[in-house]
Order: C-alpha cells, then structure tokens, then sequence
C-alpha cells in the first residue's frame, strides 16, 4: 500500500487520478477497460456533482435502505409468526440468508452481462411482489420459501447499487458512498415504527404467551406488516422505474464496446446537470498514453464477460491479495473480519426482538406494544451513528482502524452487558448504545474494505469478503437451531463474537486514513 498521503492539488484532472484510480474495477484486469475507466472518471469529475448524482444518492439509498429493512423484517414478524405456525423459528433467517447469498453472487456478476439499468430496476420489484405474496403465507413453509425468494431481490440491491453510484459520481465526491449509508440505518427505523403500531398492537396481534392458541384471526399484524413493507417496495420501485430516468452506465457501455453510447450518457448527464462535457468518441479510442498498444482486446461478447467475472477468482487474482507476507496479513484478516460480523449481526439482530419480549415478560411487561415500541428507539439511536462514523474516521488519534475496533469492541460489550439488565429500562438502555455503536462498526467497514486492498484486484478483495460475510450468516440460524432463544445464549455467542472482531481489527497492519490507494 502507498504511504504518502493525499494532497489537495491545484490540476483538478491529477487529483481525480489520485483519488479515484480504479475504484470499482472487477474488470480492471484489462487494460483497454482500465485506460478508458480513467478518461471516463476524468468526465465525470469534469461536469462534476449535480441534479443527476444527487437523484442518485436518493434511489440507490432505496437499496441500502432495502438492504437493512427486510432482515429485520424477518426479526420483527419472528415472534407472532412462530406463536401462530408454531415452528422452529430460525428456519425463517435460514431460508433468507439463502436467498441473500444467491442475489449477491447472481445480480452482481448479471449487471455486468445484460446492463446495470435492468438489474437497478428489477430487483426491488422482486422484493415487493413476493414480500406482498408472503403476506397471504398459509403455513410457515410458504413464508419461508417467500422470504428466500423476496431475498434474493434484496441480495442484489448493494452490488448494484454501489456500481452505478460509483460510476457516475465525481471523484471530489466519492465520499458519499459512506454517506449512503445514512438509508441503511433509515431503512431499520422504518420497519420498526411500521411494526410498532401493527405488530405491537395487541388487537392484531397474539400475546407472547398465548402461543398455542394463535389462530390466524386473532393475529393479522404481521401479516399487515408484510403488506405494508412490500407496498413500499413496490413505490420505491416505481419511483426508479417511472420517476427517475436512470441512464445506462457508462463503463458498463464502454465495456461492451459501445464506445459512442458511453460517450452519449456523459453528454446527457451533462446536460442534466446544466453543464457541458469535452469528452469525444476519440477521446476513448486514443489510449495510449495509458500504456495501451492497440484497441481491440478486450473481448465485449456476453461470455467474455462471464469468463473476466470468473476469472477475478483464479490464481491470477487471488495470488496478488497474498503477495507479500505484509498483504497476505491484512487480507486475511478482512475476510475474517466480515466472516466474523456477518455470523454475529444476524444472530443477534435476528432474535433480539423475540429475546427483548421474553425478557419483558420475565420483568412482567412483556406486552407486544412495549417490544416494539422499543425496537422503534433501538432504530432511532442507530440513525446519527453512520454520520458520525464519517467524522471518527478522519481524527488523526483513530483513523479507520481505531474507529472500527473501539465500536467493534462496544458493539460486543453492551451486547453482553444486556445481560446483567434485572430491569426493562435498563435492557433497553444496553441496547440503545449497542445499536448506535454497531452503526459506527458498518459505516467504518464498508469504507475501510475497498481502501486496505490493491486497486487492481480490488473487486475480487471486495468479493471474497462479501462471499464471508453470507456464508457466515447463514450460519446464524443455523446456530440459533441449537441455541434456547428465550436465552440468553445467542446473545452471549453474538457478543463475544464481537469483541473478537474488535481486537482483530486492531491487527490491521494498514491505516488508510489521508493515504492515496495502491
């Protein structure tokens, strides 16, 4: 990694380079599309931020918000789900995590066969009709088999997402990648005030401890809930479908050899954003002051692009992330890291609603209203944690690696002191610092991810670490399987699964703070 930090430079065009040198680069191992990503980089700062980024920002926060909404949906519907169908209630996140996985792996490698703008504008679709169909769930097979297929939408909102922000943002913006996830948390509040007056309404919904006698009847709430959450999806659809006019990528068109439309888009961004662009067709032809010998190497057929995504997972690109013993050490530490967190997030998110109502009637107030309305003050604590995340981050004492080990390492502390808690107050008190920490944690990790691994096999970094982090939550459930969940064994796992976490991310050998990447 380069350690000479990043300086402000008077050649607007040198600092783009600095700043943005193949920030999403899966396909960087080519070097006609690497010289052509930096000129169309070069445009993009050149007509700089304006009305079409900041529309943007808004309907690719409806993935991140997506994203965070519906695997707390799945916590939120446990309790009255498992009192009306009496089942095992993990086998619900099981199915969905299932389902999470196979929408990373598929919509991530499909935006780069049939166009960014398809999968942009499916997969919340997805999510809205089978979320709504779910909501008429019979029986808890069907339910699951929703929530696995509504999933799989959800799974491909951030890989494609990130892609399309980062390919039209400037590069003097790029920062507010971590701003989105300000949506991420909103997407957790949201879910949570909705829940509070339809769950946690005792007149649509059964009490904890009624749940043999749980006819459907008596408990719609969720049901309502399910209704209402798909409905949503179906707007925020329409809204990206009918509203917004997204414009195909321009390095998604380049890649495909369609050198003129990439051009096209710049211009109609351009002139969306009241601005002008010098960018011309022989701008992209005339590389070779990148280096580049001749044009025509870059294969733009289908399985082409299929054999480059494959190819991002062979030796060729795997070796250069272990190359030295420095690198190797800090790679492997990511990966762990994701591993770690994906496995502890769910298990504790997952079934802390059904934990909080147990415990509430353990203190004798464990009415369905009190749950959820404290899940509501749960989500509003967490909303300020990814701005100030952004703030942490850039104070010379922490950096990247001391903000994401000190929350890390609070995030598992309060988990496990909620414990101790002998009084509802104090339990929900536990758990309004653990989810403000924890908003901390994820707004520092997804920025630190892409920073700590070499531009050119950074995409494949990012992938192994995305492939960690969903194996390892479908774990979760399958652990809570095992696990007494009126216990407080799953909260004991999640907790020290994070203080693990956060004494790893000390060990990071990188701090990326002010430093230009590789």
């Amino acid at each position: 990694m380069s350690d000479s930090p990043v300086k402000d430079h008077p050649n607007e065009k040198s600092q783009v380079q600095t700043h943005t040198e193949d920030v999403f680069s899966e396909n960087a191992v080519d070097p006609v599309y690497q010289a052509k990503a930096h000129i169309l980089n070069d445009a993009i700062q050149e007509i700089g931020m304006g009305r079409y980024q900041w529309g943007l920002f808004i309907v690719t926060g409806f993935g991140w918000l997506a994203d965070n909404l519906w695997p707390i949906v799945t916590g939120l519907i446990l309790s009255p789900v498992v009192n009306e169908f009496n089942f095992n209630g993990p086998f619900l996140k099981l199915g969905q995590n299932i389902g999470l996985l196979v929408g990373a792996a598929f919509w991530g490698i499909g935006s780069d066969i049939w166009g960014r703008k398809i999968s942009f504008n499916i997969t919340l679709f997805i999510t809205g009709v089978f979320a709504l169909a779910a909501g008429g769930s019979p029986n808890f097979v069907a339910l699951t088999a929703f929530a696995a297929v509504w999933s799989i939408g959800v799974g491909g909102n951030l890989p494609v997402d990130s892609a399309i922000f980062l390919e039209f943002v400037p590069a003097s913006h790029q920062y507010l990648l971590t701003v989105l996830s300000i949506w991420w948390a909103f997407g957790q509040l949201f879910g949570s005030l909705i829940a509070w007056p339809l769950i946690g309404n005792s007149k649509f919904s059964c009490q904890i401890a009624t749940p043999p006698n749980c006819p459907r009847s008596a408990n719609q709430g969720w049901r309502y809930f399910l209704f209402v959450m798909g409905g949503l999806m179906m707007v925020l659809w329409a809204i990206r479908f009918f509203v917004f006019k997204l414009y195909e990528s321009p390095k998604y068109l380049m890649g495909r050899g369609r050198d003129e439309q990439a051009v096209e888009v710049v211009h109609k961004v351009a002139k969306y954003n009241n601005r002008t662009s010098t960018l011309a067709v022989e701008d992209l032809k005339a590389v070779g002051s990148y280096g580049v010998v001749r044009e025509g190497t870059l294969d733009t057929s289908a399985r082409g692009i299929i054999k480059r995504q494959l190819a991002n997972f062979d030796g060729n690109h795997v070796k250069p992330l272990f190359a030295t013993r420095k690198l190797a050490y800090s790679t492997t530490l990511l990966i762990v890291l994701w591993a770690l967190i994906g496995l502890a997030f769910p298990l504790y998110n997952a079934f802390v609603t059904f934990y909080l109502a147990t415990r509430g009637a353990t203190f004798g107030d464990g009415s369905v209203y009190i749950t959820y309305r404290n899940q509501v003050i749960l989500s509003v604590i967490g909303v300020p944690g990814a701005l100030i995340a952004g703030y942490l981050v850039e104070l010379p004492l922490l950096g990247r690696r001391g903000t994401l080990s000190i929350s890390t390492l609070l995030t598992g502390t309060f988990i496990l002191a909620s414990t101790t808690s002998r009084t509802s107050n104090a339990l929900l008190g536990w758990n309004c610092a653990y989810s403000f920490t924890s908003n901390v944690m994820y707004g520092v990790l997804y920025a630190i991810t892409p920073e700590l691994f070499p531009t050119k096999d950074r995409g494949t970094g990012n992938a192994l670490a995305a492939i960690a982090n969903r194996v390892f939550g479908i774990m979760a459930p399958i652990i809570a399987l095992y696990a007494d969940l009126t216990s407080s064994v799953p909260i004991f796992i999640a907790g020290a699964i994070f203080l693990v976490a956060g004494f790893i991310s000390l060990l990071l050998p990188f701090e990326s703070r002010g430093r230009a990447s590789m």
